[in-house]
């Protein structure tokens, strides 16, 4: 791979430029890595790719090795790592609740006491998930719930 960084003072708007015989896996990745930085996510629904932005995503689900996207209506994949999502969304106000989810703090709805120590999340989809004791005393913290 041969990168080239072309410093003008004169540009105004920044472009990133790939040149290749075919879009592989790995640049699928780099693609999505990029559209991160400007909060957009790159997911895929059956045979299309979709630019989804991040505000629209409620939370992200790994099953069988596998990452799931879910907004309000629709559920994609996404060819990155649950902790690579992880990782590049923090600042966009995700929190890993669990092992296998990550969600976006703005779309809890409420939270519920669950046992040992546990906290049932409700998104305000409707869906519950459940923050694991590892993440629960964090998660009340950010929140500022006692």
């Amino acid at each position: 791979m041969k990168i080239t960084i072309n410093v003008n003072e004169d540009v105004k708007d920044i472009e990133v430029s790939i040149s290749c015989s075919r879009l592989t896996p790995e640049i699928e990745k780099l693609l999505a890595t990029l559209r991160i930085l400007d909060k957009q996510l790159m997911a895929r629904k059956g045979d299309e790719i979709y630019v989804l932005d991040v505000s629209k995503v409620i939370y992200l689900e790994s099953v069988d090795r596998k990452t799931f996207i879910y907004t309000r209506d629709e559920v994609y994949e996404s060819g990155l790592k649950l902790y690579e999502l992880e990782q590049q969304l923090y600042e966009c106000g995700f929190f890993r609740a669990s092992k296998s989810c990550v969600i976006q703090i703005k779309y809890i709805k409420s939270l519920k006491t669950d046992i040992n120590r546990k906290v049932r999340v409700t998104l305000e989809n409707g869906e519950q998930i459940i923050v694991s004791r590892q993440y629960a005393e964090e998660l009340k913290k950010k929140l500022g719930v006692k």
